[in-house]
């Protein structure tokens, strides 16, 4: 097996000029881990987040000068090609797919056994991987708002990685989809499975019919609490996916002002910290295999180009997921 590997590694908080390809030691997996040679990589706003150091506040969790883990990327497919002590050697050679900790941009990556799952080989491993992050995290905000079969929901940022597997989720899951994306990605988000869809340009939140909606799921967080409120039916929620905010607190504030409004309200503002599940993507991963949601993938660019990859997930204008395949 190789001994040295290629990984985009950066030593600085920045944008993606931060990053450097580098010929780096593969890792050697430690208790309960195994080593996955990299079929795919999916990239996230959180990966754009860990990189850029962007809020302030993250850097407490991720490291104070630079990132502790110098290698971007969460969401990764790959082959276990060797395992660590107190893990089966049977699993070599097997498929899995999870989010892991990050180190995903690289050929080799280490993680725990226990934040993967088995892929479906029906599955190719660029689609699986875009399941973890922005999947889990759709089917926990749409968890969070209790959205079930004969609720009409409305989207925000329907057509980005979370937006997309929101709109199918929910649709799979019996509820009418109404959706905010732009102008140009409105037939996309039709075909999803949106019932109705608005232009973000021209229609802001708080033109939409009041209390039409049992939850509104706000993904591109930059509407008014008080509108989103508005729109949401007594017993109904609002819930926050993401927000926008200051470069010191990130969106803090903006929590703390939907927990004041929530305050002894029938239509209370949920935020959603959405964590790792890897029984969540299982559950994706079956309805991906079944046919019933489909991973919207804009472009999948070479290993050697990450850098480019990561510079377009920054720019906040994907469409879908953006994904990394090693040459």
């Amino acid at each position: 097996m190789d001994t040295m590997m290629r990984a985009w590694v950066q030593d600085r908080y920045g944008n993606a000029a931060a990053t450097t390809l580098r010929r780096v030691t593969v890792p050697t997996p430690g208790k309960g881990d195994v080593l996955l040679k990299v079929s795919a990589t999916a990239l996230n706003a959180g990966d754009i987040r860990v990189m850029s150091g962007d809020p302030y506040l993250v850097r407490l969790a991720f490291g104070l000068r630079r990132p502790r883990n110098p290698v971007r990327g969460m969401d990764v497919a790959g082959v276990i090609v060797d395992v660590g002590p107190g893990v089966d050697t049977s699993l070599i050679g097997t498929e899995v797919i999870g989010e892991l900790s990050g180190g995903g941009l690289a050929e080799y990556v280490i993680t725990a056994l226990k934040r993967v799952v088995p892929k479906d080989p029906r599955i190719e491993p660029a689609i699986a991987a875009t399941v973890p992050v922005a999947g889990g995290t759709a089917w926990q905000a749409l968890h969070h708002g209790k959205v079930k079969a004969g609720d009409r929901i409305l989207v925000i940022g329907a057509s980005g990685g979370v937006g997309t597997f929101t709109v199918q989720l929910a649709t799979d899951a019996g509820a009418e989809v109404w959706a905010l994306c732009g102008e140009s990605n409105r037939s996309l988000v039709e075909s999803l499975g949106a019932a109705q869809t608005f232009d973000y340009r021209s229609t802001d939140a708080g033109d939409l019919p009041k209390s039409e909606f049992d939850a509104v799921i706000d993904i591109a967080g930059t509407a008014k609490l008080r509108d989103l409120r508005r729109l949401v039916r007594p017993g109904g929620s609002v819930v926050l996916v993401s927000g926008e905010g200051g470069r010191v607190f990130g969106p803090i504030g903006r929590l703390i002002r939907a927990f004041l409004l929530s305050i002894r309200s029938t239509r209370p503002i949920r935020p959603l910290a959405a964590t790792a599940k890897p029984e969540v993507t299982s559950a994706i991963l079956e309805r991906v295999a079944a046919g019933s949601v489909v991973p919207v993938i804009e472009r999948t660019w070479p290993l050697d180009q990450a850098q480019a990859a990561l510079a377009r997930v920054e720019s906040g204008r994907t469409v879908g997921k953006v994904v990394v395949i090693p040459d």
